[in-house]
C-alpha cells in the first residue's frame, strides 16, 4: 500500500509548475506542497482499517451472540442491519462535515467516541442494550469515508483513483482481518473479548493520531451545517453519476452482505461445526478483493472505469455458483469468495473514482451521498439473508445473492446503453 502512495506522491511533485492544479486543497486547510506523504498514507490507511474492522467483527460471531443472548438464527442478522443503520446515519450527518471543520478533529473525536461504543457492545447483557450499541458504533465508524474523501482532495485529478485505491485497500484489508481476528479472539477469549480489545486499539490510535497529524486551518467552505445537508440531498438529484454508481453499490453491497452474514450459520453447524477461527479464514480468502481495490483505482484513472464495472459483475453473478456448494465442498467456498471479494472491491473503487472525478468541490458530501447506498444495500442483504436460511436453507440464500448481482449487471447495462451516443451499440 505505501509502495503505490509512494509512486503517486513523485509523479505529482514531478508535474510541471506551468500545470493547472484543479482541487489544491485550499478549500480544505491542506499544505497543498506536503501532500499525502507516505507517513500520512500508513495511519490514513491504517485508521481505516481498524474503523472498518468494527463494522465487520459481527459477522463470524453472530451464531455465539444468538447463544449468548437467547436470540434466533433468524433475527440474529439484525446485529448487522442496527450497525448499517448507524452507519447510514453517520454518512448523511456526520461525513459532510468534512467540507466545513477541522478534519482532524473531526476524526479524533469519531474515534475517541468509538472506543465508548465499543466498550458499551461488550458490555451488553439485553437484546436491546447490543443493538443499541451497535448503531452508535455504526453511526462512528463513518470516520473512515472522512479520512477517503481527504486522500481524493490531496491528490491530483490524474492520480485520485490510485489514491482512494491505497486508502481503500486498507479499508478491505480491515474488513478481510476483522472476521478473522474476531474468530480467534472469540474462540480464546469469547466473542465480547473482541469489542474490549478494540476499544483499547481505538484509544491508541486517537493517542497516535493526535501526535503525527499536523493541526490544519479549518476548510472555507462556510455555509449553515443545514444548508450543508441539503447539499447533501441536492446531489442526489443533481448527479447523475452519483445515483447510477450510488444504485450499483447497494446492489453489490447487498450481494456482499447475504454471503458474509448468512455463511456463518451453516458453516458452525452440523455437519461441519467450524470454530469462529476457521470461519475468519475465509475473510484471507478474499484478499484478492484488496488486490482489485488498487488497481481498479489505476485502470479507471486510465478510462477504463465501464469496462471494469461490466467484467467485475459479470465475475459477481458467476461467483455464486461455486458458492452455492458450500455445505459440502469448503474450496469451492473459498474459489467463490475469491471472486466475489474481487468483483465487489473493484467495483466499489471504480464508483468512488468516478464520483469523485464528477463532483471535486464536494468531496466529503459525495462520498457521503454514495456510501449511504451501500449502507442501504449491507443492512438490507443481511436482514434478507438470515431471514431467507432460516427459512430454506442454504440454496435459496446463494440463489437470493446470485439474483441480487444479476440485477445489478443488467442494470450496467442498461445505463451504459442510455450514456452512449445512439451509434454505438456496446457499452464500454
Amino acid at each position: 500500500m505505501t509502495a503505490d502512495a509512494d509512486s503517486a506522491i513523485k509523479r505529482f511533485s514531478a508535474q510541471p509548475s506551468g500545470l493547472p492544479q484543479a482541487d489544491t486543497g485550499e478549500n480544505y486547510g491542506i499544505d497543498r506542497p506536503s501532500g499525502l506523504t507516505p507517513s500520512l498514507t500508513l495511519l490514513f490507511s491504517v485508521t481505516c482499517a481498524l474503523a472498518v474492522a468494527n463494522v465487520y467483527f459481527a459477522q463470524p460471531l453472530l451464531a455465539s451472540m444468538a447463544q449468548s443472548l437467547g436470540v434466533t438464527s433468524g433475527l440474529i442478522g439484525v446485529v448487522v442491519t442496527a450497525t448499517q443503520a448507524g452507519y447510514a446515519l453517520g454518512l448523511l450527518f456526520i461525513v459532510p462535515l468534512g467540507d466545513r471543520v477541522n478534519r482532524k478533529r473531526l476524526v479524533l473525536t469519531q474515534v475517541m467516541l468509538s472506543a465508548i461504543a465499543l466498550a458499551a457492545v461488550g458490555a451488553a447483557q439485553q437484546w436491546l442494550a447490543l443493538l443499541g450499541a451497535m448503531i452508535v458504533m455504526g453511526l462512528l465508524a463513518v470516520v473512515v469515508q472522512v479520512l477517503v474523501a481527504y486522500a481524493a482532495v490531496l491528490a491530483t485529478p490524474s492520480q485520485r483513483g490510485q489514491a482512494v485505491g491505497t486508502v481503500t485497500s486498507g479499508i478491505v484489508l480491515g474488513i478481510l482481518l476483522a472476521r478473522f481476528t474476531s474468530g480467534l479472539i472469540a474462540d480464546l477469549a469469547g466473542w465480547r473479548a473482541v469489542y474490549f480489545v478494540s476499544s483499547g486499539l481505538m484509544l491508541t490510535l486517537a493517542a497516535v493520531f493526535w501526535k503525527v497529524v499536523p493541526d490544519a486551518a479549518p476548510p472555507r467552505h462556510q455555509d449553515t451545517y443545514r444548508a450543508l445537508i441539503r447539499s447533501l440531498f441536492n446531489l442526489f438529484i443533481t448527479e447523475r453519476t452519483l445515483r447510477v454508481r450510488g444504485l450499483l453499490a447497494l446492489l453489490i453491497f447487498a450481494a456482499f452482505s447475504v454471503l458474509w452474514t448468512s455463511m456463518v450459520l451453516p458453516l458452525s453447524a452440523p455437519p461441519l461445526s467450524l470454530s469462529h477461527t476457521a470461519i475468519g479464514l475465509f475473510g484471507l480468502a478474499g484478499v484478492a478483493g484488496a488486490l482489485a481495490a488498487s488497481r481498479a483505482g489505476r485502470w479507471a484513472d486510465q478510462g477504463w472505469g465501464q469496462r471494469v464495472t461490466g467484467i467485475s459483475l459479470g465475475l459477481l453473478t458467476l461467483s455464486w455458483l461455486p458458492i452455492t456448494f458450500a455445505e459440502t465442498s469448503l474450496i469451492s467456498l473459498g474459489c467463490g469468495v475469491v471472486l466475489l471479494d474481487f468483483a465487489v472491491q473493484a467495483v466499489h473503487v471504480t464508483n468512488q473514482s468516478l464520483i469523485f472525478a464528477a463532483r471535486p468541490d464536494a468531496q466529503s458530501r459525495m462520498v457521503g451521498a454514495y456510501m449511504c447506498f451501500y449502507s442501504v444495500g449491507s443492512a438490507l442483504g443481511a436482514a434478507a439473508a438470515t431471514q431467507v436460511y432460516a427459512l430454506w436453507g442454504w440454496m435459496a440464500t446463494s440463489l437470493l445473492g446470485a439474483l441480487i448481482s444479476a440485477t445489478a449487471l443488467l442494470l450496467w447495462v442498461i445505463t451504459s446503453r442510455l450514456s452512449l451516443p445512439k451509434h454505438q451499440a456496446q457499452p464500454g
